[in-house]
Order: structure tokens, then sequence, then C-alpha cells
């Protein structure tokens, strides 16, 4: 056979060889240039970028923690205390350091006996909550059952005890409708908060003001917080501190009140729907303020539970009303002295006027007879009797003379009808009729028998006890009107600042011996068998000026007779009263309202006189009362 040569291939060196150099040069090329890309942001990084990178890094290694003021304290004009701190330890989760949430609230609750309404609250919450922040499980923990959580804490990641302090309210209701309360912030508190640049002021808050004092001068009692900077580990647990601003406590205030007068002014009320005003003539400060019932604030401070809230909405005695400020009665026959200072104004009467009282009056040309409370009359009035012996007649006929739009005009002056400027946000206007009000309100003209329901304190009349003290002051004052207030001083780190008294400009009389006129009738209302108050106050060891008045809650047709044993009892007429005494050095006013207790002079009369026997002449009191709760 015939053998075939097989061509056999060489291998071109020079060739292989000028590739692998290409190669190789474009592989270190690429090396240096990735080294050269490293190196550069290595210096962007140590150099260019270094304040930056080592704020980022100590941002995740450093942290900053608000710590929260103590809020300040509150005092009254003795120096007693009123509102405290005290030390309170609250059960709080982180949750996104809980692993499983509800197996951890299920042990809890068999621990600590948590109720159902605990842990609903506390999922509720929960919705919406920032996951590292911590969330409050239980407010206020009992020393049994923080000692049985230290011990078992180990099987609850994510949950720890937290001490801290809580407002306190030593006197309970005593002085719930005039101090308030605070609570816990929400989320509308905490939307206003932030609408108002106050967030961060707050960020480690959990309480505001929500009602009175505390919700008045919040920004003043809140205090300034403090910074903790914290070094964490990788967990995110404190390991060392770096450095700490302390905090700004709230400043102290020192109110207007006198406790121990407050107290008996609450324990002469006794539980009955009413209200006392006390204040100081002389500058406007309040010095007592009972709304009753009341209800005890310090169920509101650690979050009050829904059954008892619910109780507190639906109590037909309404506790969470402050009847002081806000509760609205016709004034009823306590105005007269200030429509007889009207009528001698304008000179529709005189001290020496006199009209016949049969015991009722009549617009002329009309049937209808407006009787008076003395069915049969009192004979011939003046205005000393008119006033002293709370004489309808003679109103029915002053207002007749005056009119509804000279006598809203010169009311409003008294502070009818507006705010007194109390510092307090709970407050109500009541109501001084005028045309233009019934006009937009119910789309009726005046008429003139609503001017004759207005001259005796009733009809649309409507007022607050507080309005009631702030009117009388000024008769007492002869027109100087000092506004209501119940902050004397604000304490801080020691120094005391006082506050300074406010008054509006002064009712000016044309006529102002007309003050000293309605002055001395009240004064015979209190020291003048006919006055409606003598049986109260002739005795008394001091001189006062009074005036009771018995407010009607429902109108009786003209032939009908007011029946106390027939009417349901929350349509029984009101009892009233204002006065003010010493006679010739005033010190105090009061202003009484008792709800659907009948005759003013027979039953506020004697709250107030052992009101003022307890201010005035202690001695004068019976013992009984004196005794400490």
């Amino acid at each position: 056979m015939r053998r075939v040569r097989q061509r056999v291939a060489f291998r071109d060196h020079a060739a292989e060889s000028a590739l692998f150099k290409r190669r190789a040069i474009v592989c270190f090329a690429f090396v240096v240039l990735m080294v050269g890309v490293l190196l550069t942001n290595l210096y962007y990084i140590q150099i260019v970028d270094h304040q930056a990178y080592q704020t980022r890094s100590n941002d995740n290694r450093i942290r900053l923690i608000p710590v929260a003021p103590n809020r300040g304290l509150i005092y009254d004009r003795n120096g007693i205390l009123l509102a405290d701190n005290q030390p309170v330890f609250t059960l709080e989760a982180v949750p996104e350091r809980v692993a499983d949430m509800e197996a951890s609230l299920s042990g809890l609750a068999q621990l600590l006996e948590l109720t159902d309404e605990q842990l609903e609250t506390f999922r509720e919450r929960l919705q919406g909550h920032r996951r590292f922040k911590p969330l409050a499980l239980v407010n206020q923990l009992t020393e049994a059952q923080v000692a049985q959580f230290s011990v078992n804490q180990h099987r609850f990641p994510g949950f720890t005890v937290e001490a801290g302090l809580k407002r306190h309210y030593p006197h309970g209701g005593s002085l719930t409708h005039l101090l308030g309360y605070v609570a816990r912030i929400n989320s509308q508190d905490q939307a206003r908060l932030e609408a108002d640049g106050e967030g961060a002021r707050y960020a480690a808050t959990r309480s505001i003001g929500k009602q009175g004092i505390e919700r008045f001068y919040e920004a003043a009692l809140h205090g300034q917080p403090g910074m903790l900077e914290v070094e964490v580990n990788n967990r995110g647990r404190i390991v060392r501190t770096l450095t700490a601003q302390p905090t700004e406590a709230g400043q102290d205030l020192h109110l207007t009140l006198d406790l121990p007068l407050q107290k008996m002014a609450e324990r002469l009320l006794d539980g009955r729907r009413g209200a006392v005003v006390a204040m100081d003539p002389r500058d406007g400060g309040v010095l007592a303020m009972v709304s009753s019932p009341s209800y005890d604030p310090n169920a509101f401070v650690t979050g009050i539970s829904g059954k008892q809230y619910s109780e507190l909405l639906n109590d037909g005695n309404r506790p969470l009303i402050n009847r002081a400020t806000q509760g609205q009665y016709a004034p009823a026959s306590t105005v007269k002295p200030h429509l007889a200072l009207l009528g001698l104004e304008l000179g529709h009467v005189t001290e020496k006027t006199k009209i016949w009282d049969p015991g009722w009056w009549q617009i002329p040309g009309v049937d209808r007879r407006y009787r008076d409370w003395k069915r049969w009359g009192h004979g011939w009035v003046d205005l000393d009797k008119a006033i002293a012996a709370s004489c309808d007649t003679y109103f029915y006929d002053l207002a007749y003379k005056t009119g509804i739009n000279e006598i809203s005009q010169f009311m409003f002056q008294f502070g009818f009808g507006e705010r007194t400027g109390i510092d307090l946000m709970e407050e109500s206007a009541g109501n001084m009729p005028t045309r233009d009000w019934k006009r937009i309100r119910y789309k009726e003209p005046w008429y003139i028998g609503d001017t004759i329901s207005v001259g005796i304190g009733q009809g649309y009349w409507t007022a607050t006890p507080l309005q009631l003290a702030l009117s009388t002051t000024i008769l007492a004052n002869d027109g100087a009107r000092h506004i209501p207030h119940l902050l004397a001083a604000t304490e801080s780190d020691g120094v005391r600042t006082e506050e300074p008294i406010i008054d509006r400009p002064p009712i000016e009389l044309e006529r102002p011996s007309a003050w000293r006129s309605i002055q001395r009738s009240m004064y015979l209302t209190a020291h003048n068998p006919m006055g409606s108050g003598y049986r109260q106050f002739n005795d008394a060891s001091y001189k006062s000026a009074v005036k009771t008045g018995t407010g009607q809650v429902f109108g009786l047709a003209e032939d009908a007779e007011y029946d106390e044993d027939n009417v349901a009892e929350h349509l029984r007429d009101n009892a009233l009263f204002v006065g003010y005494a010493p006679y010739d050095d005033p010190q105090i006013v009061i202003a009484i309202v008792l709800e659907n207790a009948g005759w003013g002079g027979a039953n506020a009369g004697p709250v107030a006189r052992a009101l003022f026997d307890f201010y005035l002449d202690p001695d004068a009191l019976d013992p009984e009362l004196l005794e400490a709760d």
C-alpha cells in the first residue's frame, strides 16, 4: 500500500509571545487603573469626606437621649402644696425588640395580673406607634409588681421597668376644677405641639396639662428638657455616658387661693350641686372656687379606665363641669343692685322715689299681671326697701322705664355676657340678651315682656357664679374693675416673681354718689329686719353688704302657683347669694349658687355666713366645722 504523508503544523512562538505581552499589558493597566480608583476612593473617604463619615459613624455609635424636666409645683397663698411629683415605675416595651408580642403580653398578664382592658388599650396604642420608641404597658406598677417583673425580666426581652415622676394632687377632688390635671399626651396633643414647634421640647415628656391651671400655665410648669449623649454597642445598649446637659425644672406657681377657705366651702356644700366663688376685692385674686360635685383628678394622671370615665360622663350631676366658671344660671335678684344703680344714673329713680306694690305690676294697656314674690305686696317701696326686701314690682317698673338697650349696655361693663379673663381655659360667657341677640338666636323681635323678665334677673339673662362675684366686686370698689386671677407669683431657682395686677378701665358714673346708695341698700339687706339676709347676718361681729336671690328654672303660667313639693327636684328654684365684708373695708366677696335648693336667703345664706365667719371671725364659727377633714 502507498503511505500518505501528513503535514505537521509548527507553532508560531513569536506571535504567541506578542499576544501574551499585549494581554499582560492590558491586565496590568487594568490593575493599575483599579488600584488608582481604590486609592482615589480612599483619599476621598479618609481626607475629603472624613468629617461626613465620622459623623455617620458617630450616629451609629452615639445617641442623644432627651431627658424630661421636673414639672413645677403649685402652692396656695399660704405655701401649702397643692400639686407635686411622686416617684412612679412604668412597664415599657420597645416593639422592635420583642420577638413575639402576643406571647409576651399573655405571660405578663398572668405574672402581673393585668386586665383585659389594659392589654387592649396597649394593642390599640401599638397601632401606628414607631417600633423603635418605647411604649408604656402599665403606667403605675406596685412594688410587688416591680419585684415580680425584676425576677422574671429575662423571660420578656424588650420589656423594661423605668422609674420616673408622676403628678400627684394631695387634696384629691377639692381642687379639681381649679387646678385641672395632667394626662398622657395623645395624638391631638402631639399634632398641636408639632404645629407649634414644641415637638422637640416634649420628646421625653409623656403628660401634658389638660384642664385648669395645669393647662393654662403649661408652658411655665413644663420646664426645659435635658440631653444625654451616650455611646451604644451594636445591639443598641448603652455602654457609657459621654456628656449630659441638665434639665431646667418648670416654674413653681403660687396661687391666690386660700386652701383652708376652699376646704370650708367644699365642706359646707357637702356634695350638693352648686358652686362657690370667693374673691379678694382689693386685687381680684380668687380666694376659693368650688364646683360640686367633683372627682379625683389623680385617676387621669396615669390613665383613667374607660369604665370610670364613662361613669363620670354619664353622671346626672355632671361632675366634669366647672360650675363656677361654666355653669350658666339666671342671676335672679342678685343683680337688682346693679339695675338700681343704672336707674339712679339715668335719673329714672332717686333714693326717695316710692312706688305702691300691691303684689303685682302691669304693662300699661296690657291685662297680664307680673307677680311679686310676696303675693300681698310690699306696700310703699323706696330704693332701700326694694333692694333689701327684693321687691320684684319695683324692678318691673324700673326695667320698663329703662329699656333693654340701656340695661344690656350698662351690664356689659360689669362683665355680664362676656368672659371675665380669668386664667382658666374653661369659662363660659353667659348671656346678656340684646335685641340683636334675640333676632339672630330666635328670629323673633324683642318684646317689652322680655325686658320685664330681665328686670328681675330672669328670662334670657344667664351668668356664671364667677361673673356674679366679679360684678359684686365692682360694686364694692365703686366701679374699679380688677380682672379675676389665680396666679399670684412664679418661682424659679428660689427667685419669686410677683404677677402684675391687670385692671380694666373703671366704670365712671355721672352721679358717683349712686355707688354709696347701692352699697347702703345692700348693707340694710343684712342688717335691717326688712332685709332678706337679716336673719343670717345681723348678729355677726362684722358688718356686711349682701343680696340674696331665688332663680326660677322654668316659667310659670300667669295664674299658676309654685309648689316645691310637687315639682321635680331638677326643676326647683336655684338658691343664690352675693355679698362682701367688712362693709367699710371690703376684704372678701362671695358668690354662691345652689342648684334646685329653693329660697336663696334660707339656703345659700347660711353657707355664706359660715364662710364670712371662717375668713373674718373664726371664733364665731361652729367648732364642728373647724375640724380637719
